[in-house]
């Protein structure tokens, strides 16, 4: 899981083997405690069903908007995952969990704790101030 801020490129993740409600929770109280004190994000994403859980807990600092069903291309962080595919990832052979683990950690590294890159990658037209 992965929150961009297109217009810093600041970006936060975390790496889980599945995802479920109680997972996208985990990592909302993480991302949450990141955040400045002064800040409050908000956060895009898709209808998934681990999004929208009743058991889902959402931290006061943070906001969820929910986009219309199928449309991807509204959600700056789908960039990311693409670039990371199609640079990293795609038409690779992985010998185990730990390879792709490590797969995943390297371009993440490699790309996400650079903030132009991000900036980059996941700019929004829709979501820049005027």
């Amino acid at each position: 899981m992965a929150a961009v801020c297109p217009q810093t490129g600041q970006s936060i993740g975390m790496l889980s083997p599945y995802i479920s409600t109680e997972v996208v929770n985990v990592y909302l109280k993480q991302f949450a405690t990141e955040l400045a004190t002064d800040v409050h994000a908000v956060l895009i994403w898709d209808q998934a069903g681990f999004h929208k859980s009743k058991e889902l807990v959402v931290p006061e600092n943070i906001t969820i908007i929910e986009l219309p069903a199928y449309s991807p291309e509204l959600n700056p962080v789908e960039n990311l995952w693409q670039y990371l595919r199609s640079h990293f990832w795609s038409n690779r052979s992985y010998g185990d969990y730990d390879d792709l683990r490590e797969a995943a950690c390297e371009a993440w590294q490699r790309v996400c704790l650079t903030a132009e890159m991000i900036k980059s990658i996941c700019r929004a037209d829709y979501i820049e101030r005027s």
